[in-house]
C-alpha cells in the first residue's frame, strides 16, 4: 500500500561561510540550495534606487540600485496591476535621476542585472503584504472552494484592513489557518512595512533598505509544513535560531528541528554530496541502462534520451516506450536538483506510436506537479521534441558551484577554488572523525592554496581548533584545479 502524502526531510548542512540546504524525498535529494555569505541571492531584497535611463522602445528603465550592474524595470512593474492604461508609456512614469524603492524579482543572471519591480511584496508564514495594491487573493493551490470562501472572509474580517492599507495573498501553507494566526502576521507585515519606509529618509545614495531572511529561515517560513517530517541541523547555533524562528513564527515545526549527531558528515547521511557531483555532470545514468545529456547553455537547457546499454524484452518500440517512461522522473528530478530555468527542450526517443507520445507527456506533468517552480509544457513539437520552460530567479547549481574552466576556454567547467576549499574542510572534518593524527597536509593548486590563504584563514583557524590539529598547506604547481589530497602527520 502507497502513501499518498510524500514525508520529506531537510538537511541543513552549515559551516562559517557556507549553508546548504538538500530536500531529501524517499531517501533521495530532490533540491538542493546553496546561500555564501559573500554572494547571498538578491531576491526580495529591497532597494532605494536612481533611475539611469529610460528606454520608450524597450518600454523599459534602467535603475542603480548600488549593484555593479544596473537593475532593469519593465513598465508592467511599475504600475499596478488595476491600473494598465496608464502603463502605456515608460517616459510619463519615470524620468532619468528620479528616486524609486524597487524590489528584486530575478537575481543577476550572466551578464544581466537583476531585474526589479515596484510592486513590493513582503512574504510572512502565512500571508504576502502587498502595501502598494489592493487585492485580496487566495493561492490558487488551495483547490478547495470552501476553504478558499473561508479565508477570503477571514481576510475581510481582520480589521486593520478596513483601513484600505495594503493588499493580501493567503499563501498555501495557510490553509487551514485561523483568524488570530491570519491577524498577527498582517500586523507583523505592516510593521516591517512602516520600518522599511522610515528608512529611506534623508537617503542620499542608491542602498539595500532590506534583505530577506538567511537561507535556513527561509526554508522553514516557505516549507509545505504537512509533507515535512525531519529537519535536521548540523549546526547548534543554527539550530537555536531555527527554533526561536519557528516558535515565533511556525510552532508546527518546532519540535521537527532536531540536531545531527552522527560520526560522517550530514549531507553523506543520503548520499547528498554524490547527487550534488552528479549534477555537475552532463551524463545521467538511467536504472536500466539509459541514461540523459544534460547541456546548459545562456539560451537554452537540452536534455537527449538515449536507451544505452538497455535492450529491452520484447521488441524496439517498447524498449524505447519504457526508457523514455523512466526518463520522465529522472527529468524532473534534475530540473529541480539543479535549479534549471528558462526554455528546456527535451528530445525523448522517437516513438512512432501516438499513444505512447501520450503516456510519455502525462507522466512528465505527472512528475512535474510537485515541483515548486512554475513550469509549463507545451508538448510534442512537429520535429518530436518536447517544449517546456521552467521559472527562473536564480542562479543554477552548476553556475552557482563552477566557473568557466581556464584550460578549455569555456567548453567545460571545474569547480571554483572557494568550493574546492570547502571541500577541502569537509574531507579534514571527516578524516579527523576516523583517524587519529598529529596535523593534517593539504596538497592542493595553487589557486586553491592561494584562495584558503588569502580568503580562508579565519575558516582554517576554526576548524584547527574544533578538531585540535594543526593544518598545514602545501601548492602544487602539477595540481588540476578541483584536485587535492589530505595527507595525515
Amino acid at each position: 500500500m502507497t502513501d499518498t502524502v510524500h514525508k520529506e526531510t531537510l538537511l541543513v548542512n552549515v559551516t562559517p561561510r557556507e549553508t546548504r540546504v538538500a530536500w531529501v524525498d524517499n531517501g533521495m535529494a530532490q533540491e538542493v540550495w546553496v546561500e555564501r555569505a559573500n554572494q547571498r541571492g538578491l531576491v526580495g531584497n529591497i532597494y532605494w534606487g536612481r533611475v539611469q535611463r529610460v528606454l520608450p522602445g524597450m518600454q523599459a528603465a534602467f535603475v542603480d540600485i548600488g549593484l555593479e550592474r544596473a537593475a532593469f524595470l519593465h513598465v508592467s512593474d511599475v504600475c499596478r496591476p488595476d491600473a494598465q492604461k496608464e502603463c502605456e508609456d515608460i517616459q510619463k512614469l519615470l524620468r532619468p535621476g528620479q528616486w524609486v524603492m524597487v524590489q528584486v524579482i530575478k537575481n543577476p543572471l550572466g551578464s544581466k542585472g537583476a531585474r526589479v519591480t515596484m510592486q513590493v511584496s513582503l512574504p510572512s508564514r502565512l500571508l504576502v503584504y502587498m502595501p502598494n495594491q489592493s487585492v485580496l487573493g487566495i493561492s490558487q493551490k488551495i483547490e478547495d472552494e470552501e476553504e478558499r470562501e473561508r479565508l477570503r472572509e477571514l481576510l475581510k474580517s481582520i480589521p486593520e484592513l478596513d483601513e484600505g492599507v495594503g493588499g493580501l495573498i493567503v499563501r498555501t501553507v495557510a490553509e487551514g489557518a485561523e483568524l488570530v494566526e491570519l491577524r498577527a502576521d498582517l500586523i507583523y507585515l505592516q510593521k516591517l512595512w512602516e520600518t522599511i519606509a522610515e528608512k529611506v529618509k534623508g537617503l542620499t545614495k542608491p542602498a539595500c533598505i532590506y534583505e530577506d531572511l538567511p537561507l535556513f529561515l527561509r526554508i522553514l517560513r516557505d516549507a509545505p509544513i504537512h509533507q515535512v517530517e525531519r529537519i535536521i541541523v548540523d549546526s547548534r547555533e543554527t539550530l537555536l535560531r531555527m527554533r526561536d524562528f519557528a516558535h515565533a513564527y511556525v510552532p508546527e515545526l518546532e519540535n521537527l528541528i532536531e540536531p545531527y549527531q552522527g560520526e560522517r558528515p550530514i549531507f553523506d547521511l543520503y548520499n547528498v554530496e554524490d547527487a550534488i557531483n552528479q549534477a555537475l555532470n552532463k551524463r545521467v545514468p538511467l536504472k536500466s541502462g539509459g541514461y540523459l545529456i544534460i547541456d546548459q547553455t545562456e539560451a537554452l537547457t537540452t536534455i537527449d534520451v538515449n536507451t544505452g546499454a538497455f535492450v529491452g524484452h520484447r521488441n524496439l518500440e517498447e524498449t524505447i516506450y519504457r526508457t523514455n517512461m523512466e526518463a520522465t522522473g529522472a527529468i524532473a528530478r534534475q530540473l529541480r536538483l539543479r535549479n534549471l530555468g528558462g526554455i528546456i527542450i527535451i528530445d525523448f526517443i522517437d516513438m512512432k506510436e501516438l499513444q505512447h507520445q501520450q503516456h510519455v507527456l502525462e507522466a512528465l506533468q505527472k512528475a512535474l506537479a510537485r515541483d515548486r517552480v512554475k513550469t509549463t509544457i507545451s508538448g510534442f513539437s512537429p520535429l518530436g521534441l518536447v517544449e517546456m520552460t521552467r521559472k527562473r530567479t536564480r542562479e543554477s547549481l552548476e553556475r552557482t558551484l563552477c566557473h568557466t574552466c581556464p584550460v578549455c576556454e569555456g567548453r567545460g567547467t571545474v569547480k571554483t577554488p572557494e568550493t574546492v576549499a570547502y571541500e577541502i574542510f569537509r574531507e579534514i572534518t571527516r578524516m579527523a572523525r576516523q583517524y587519529d593524527a598529529d596535523e593534517y597536509r593539504v596538497i592542493a593548486s595553487e589557486p586553491v592554496v592561494s584562495h584558503i590563504m588569502d580568503e580562508e584563514s579565519d575558516s582554517v583557524a576554526e576548524l584547527e581548533s574544533f578538531i585540535g590539529r594543526n593544518i598545514s598547506f602545501q601548492a602544487e604547481a602539477t595540481y588540476p584545479p578541483e584536485a587535492f589530497d589530505v595527507v595525515m602527520l
